[in-house]
């Protein structure tokens, strides 16, 4: 009898030995879903067996390269996530700073942590890319919290200029009927902005002097029930044009009066009107001020990612 139990044992031992020794297949049909700017939920297939084995899930993200980096790139962080087993579709947030609008490439692996504490681990999957969203509306006020401590005091405005060459002018006359028309908005300012590369707009400046200035603030004025203001009442704060910190209207005051209108002087300013503009409404003429902005001097900008002012924390 004891030696039955004996070879009962060893049996046991040796199918245990056996079974932890066997390969764990490769994690296939990777699927990305409820994707964030700082967040994503990740989820593969596994064989049953594997299922009811794995203990452990290693998670391989890095950013994919990009052609054109951001001189203000942030400093690279750890990309391999060792994170236990648990029901699929796995939450991926806070264990990585991850940037919005920004493509990333994910692997995985599954692991089962043996009792001397390595790993049996499957192959790599297959490697899948997926790029983060925009800046949810929270974000996006915090953004606005931030600008509004950094506008200053209120100047008057006497001018909104296009500081252009003067061949896009004779270019809007000759092949455009005279209207200036709305472009694709660019990838400058912050990389999480939900108009970046879908509103289309004319720029327009406010300032003609800003010594000091060093932060950007963006305007985007749409008019009621047009196709920008359908765009931006779910993707951006709404601002009162009578009473905000960066750019008030007043209406004239008397016959023969101009409107007048006032903005904030310790940030630059730029407004981005969503509809066609004819050169009719205003005038091409050289205008007077130090440091007027070129309308390329900032595309596709970066913000400097140390700036305490322009930048927020996301998925930490």
């Amino acid at each position: 009898m004891q030696i039955h139990m004996n070879n009962h044992e060893r049996m046991l031992k040796s199918l245990q030995m056996t079974e932890m020794d066997t390969p764990l297949s490769t994690p296939c049909n990777i699927q990305i879903c409820e994707v964030t700017c700082d967040s994503f939920r990740i989820m593969w297939d596994m064989t049953p067996e594997d299922t009811a084995r794995a203990t452990h899930f290693f998670i391989d993200l890095s950013r994919k390269e990009s052609r054109n980096p951001n001189r203000f790139k942030h400093r690279d962080v750890p990309t391999k996530l060792v994170a236990k087993a648990v029901q699929l579709p796995m939450a991926v947030r806070g264990h990585w700073f991850l940037s919005p609008q920004t493509e990333y490439c994910v692997a995985v692996q599954t692991a089962v942590r043996q009792p001397d504490g390595d790993y049996l681990v499957s192959e790599w999957s297959q490697v899948v890319e997926f790029s983060t969203g925009d800046y949810a509306m929270e974000h996006l006020q915090q953004l606005l919290d931030k600008a509004k401590g950094s506008a200053g005091r209120l100047l008057k405005l006497s001018v909104f200029y296009r500081n252009q060459h003067p061949d896009y002018f004779d270019f809007v006359r000759s092949e455009c009927g005279g209207l200036m028309c709305p472009a694709l908005k660019d990838c400058s300012g912050s990389h999480g902005s939900p108009i970046n590369g879908k509103l289309h707009g004319v720029f327009f400046s406010c300032n003609t002097e800003f010594d000091t200035a060093y932060h950007y603030v963006v305007l985007v004025l749409a008019p009621i029930g047009s196709e920008g203001d359908t765009f931006c009442r779910t993707r951006l704060p709404m601002l009162d044009l009578a009473s905000n910190p960066f750019l008030t209207y007043t209406d004239p005051q008397g016959p023969g009066e101009e409107p007048l209108y006032y903005h904030a002087s310790d940030v630059i300013l730029e407004l981005l009107f969503t509809e066609p503009v004819h050169l009719d409404q205003g005038a091409v003429e050289q205008i007077s001020g130090h440091h007027q902005l070129m309308s390329l001097t900032t595309a596709n900008a970066k913000k400097d990612p140390s700036c305490k002012v322009c930048n927020i924390s996301v998925g930490r």
